[in-house]
């Protein structure tokens, strides 16, 4: 076990203005990583998780049930498992949108087989007409979006919730359009919640002021998320840098969001005016609405916690996944650097643990405060050590150690937490440009509700050349346009290839550019296939205003 100076990281704190549970927190993760502790969950101490509630079996709000297309038949039956094989084989040949009138007309009674055995598809875009009973759980109901993130991966300087998505609204505007419109349509006042960082509290603000000034007004608009001391990893004291003081600390993780609820005293504000229920979610995940289904359930579950979670794919093996401890039952999760290396093959079988985190959460706030009261004001939550130099753009500069949780892991910590399946479309974050660059294409709509929803079963699997299009306004330089994808499998982009106008993509396509330099293709299809995409040879030089030769295809 190593010194501690826990003495130093107290002062500090408290020199700085953060509150006693901000500190309680700290002090909890500092503890484990003066102890050593490693968070090691061997296969043996879990058991898989099974069973789970799904979000396509569970009644609408108003108990009737909602037609459901061949399409959405599919998107049910491979999310949540139909028992039915053949109409699961039906509604899986459905490939894409104008391919269902045909499935339809080809399969009919196979088709219709898979859409009757789903009766009820819950979305936003199909709320039942407003009742006592939802607009009295909207009234007791918030919202909150983690904003605190700046997207420096994708080489954003300023709030990632900024950045244009699709048709000229960002990620806040369509949240906040999305508040509004669910106000409006059932006359209670659903509380709005930003939790913003030290970095990105100025924009966000300036923002709201010229877009949604009505917004900046309200009481719960911002719960500002703490900060957390680095630890010198040579002395586990807290790590000093005098060229740059605000480079000793770090941002603590999104597990942070209790502290600050505790600390900020919303908590017991919310709580004062009749606020029952937290929808919490990130805010570059557009599927991450508040569906009326999903509040329902929670609220008659009488549970402090509920995690929506995916099934894990092959591409999810590596990810984490939803376990439940054996020791007592409660539900957990494992991250792959909790596992020992002698039980990766079993973190990596998706058919023995099935379920990965959205980070889509519900929580009860009353028994949220029962949990921290009881909890000395911390929830014991697994600490996640990160091992940086305190000048991260400076590798000749002090090692320090970055303390962070998450605030999934908060399941382990409540004695009445679920989970619920949700369809991979509650599941969209903007990650990469490679993900923004299929959202600003016609695989996805924006609706009257100010929801983004896809217009094809699946969603094609971009993958754009990051030596080019890794940076936005990389990006946004060689496809100022998007080209239509609604056809496409996958598209991979190899070089700096420029999307003109008119360009269709169909199936599973490559396209290839050598260049150094740019080229830009126009009003082509391309088919499934490695398309070579190369500059034009030269040619005489043409007149002013005639049009430019055109590049060449393989």
């Amino acid at each position: 076990m190593a010194a501690s100076n826990w003495e130093q990281f107290e002062a500090k704190m408290k020199s700085a203005g953060l509150s006693e549970a901000a500190i309680a927190a700290f002090k909890q993760n500092y503890d484990q990583l003066v102890a050593g502790v490693t968070g090691l969950v061997p296969e043996a101490d879990i058991d898989p998780v099974t069973d789970l509630p799904c979000l396509a079996g569970m009644p609408s709000p108003n108990g009737e049930t909602q037609p459901v297309t061949a399409l959405a038949a599919k998107g049910v039956w491979l999310e949540c498992g139909g028992k039915d094989q053949a109409a699961a084989a039906a509604a899986a040949a459905v490939t894409d949108l104008a391919s269902v009138p045909a499935a339809a007309a080809a399969t009919t009674a196979a088709v219709a087989a898979a859409a009757a055995a789903v009766t009820d598809l819950p979305s936003l875009a199909g709320m039942p007409s407003p009742d006592g009973e939802t607009q009295a759980l909207l009234s007791a109901t918030a919202v909150l979006k983690l904003n605190g993130g700046l997207g420096t991966s994708m080489g954003l300087e300023k709030a990632k919730s900024l950045l244009e998505v699709k048709d000229g609204k960002t990620f806040l505007d369509l949240i906040a359009e999305q508040v509004k419109v669910m106000r409006k349509d059932y006359g209670s006042a659903v509380r709005f919640i930003l939790m913003n960082s030290f970095s990105t509290s100025d924009d966000t603000r300036a923002f709201l002021k010229k877009a949604h000034p009505d917004l900046l007004q309200e009481p719960y608009i911002e719960l500002m998320q703490n900060k957390s001391p680095k630890v010198d990893a040579a002395t586990m004291a807290p790590a000093s840098f005098p060229a740059d003081p605000e480079l000793e600390w770090c941002p603590p993780g999104h597990g942070d969001i209790y502290p600050s609820l505790l600390g900020s005293g919303m908590l017991d504000k919310l709580i004062a005016d009749g606020i029952k229920y937290l929808f919490v979610s990130n805010s570059d995940n557009l599927g991450a609405t508040l569906d009326l289904t999903l509040l329902h359930h929670f609220a008659g579950s009488g549970k402090a916690f509920m995690m929506e979670v995916c099934e894990r794919t092959a591409a999810d093996k590596k990810g984490g996944h939803l376990a439940r401890r054996k020791a007592d039952g409660k539900f957990m999760l494992r991250e792959s650097a909790m596992c020992p290396d002698a039980d990766k093959g079993h973190f990596e079988d998706i058919s023995r643990h099935k379920y990965f985190n959205t980070n889509n959460l519900w929580v009860n706030l009353t028994l949220l405060k029962a949990t921290l009261e009881s909890s000395n004001g911390a929830l014991p939550l697994p600490l996640i050590k990160n091992k940086k130099t305190v000048n991260p753009r400076d590798s000749s500069t002090p090692t320090v150690f970055q303390l962070e949780t998450a605030m999934g892991s908060a399941i382990e910590c409540f004695d009445s937490a679920g989970a619920v399946v949700v369809p991979r479309s509650r599941f969209a974050p903007v990650k990469t440009t490679s993900d923004l660059f299929v959202l600003r294409s016609d695989v996805y709509t924006i609706t009257p509700a100010a929801t983004v929803e896809a217009t094809v079963p699946a969603v094609p699997l971009v993958k754009l050349d990051d030596k080019y299009f890794k940076l936005v306004d990389q990006m946004e330089r060689l496809a100022p346009r998007a080209p239509s994808l609604v056809g496409a499998s996958s598209l991979t982009v190899k070089g700096p290839v420029r999307f003109g106008a008119g360009i269709v993509i169909k199936g599973e396509v490559t396209l290839e550019c050598s260049s150094a330099s740019p080229v830009t293709i126009q009003a082509t299809t391309f088919s499934s296939g490695s398309h070579k995409v190369a500059a034009p040879a030269e040619e005489p030089a043409v007149p002013a205003g005639a049009p430019a030769a055109a590049p060449a295809f393989a």
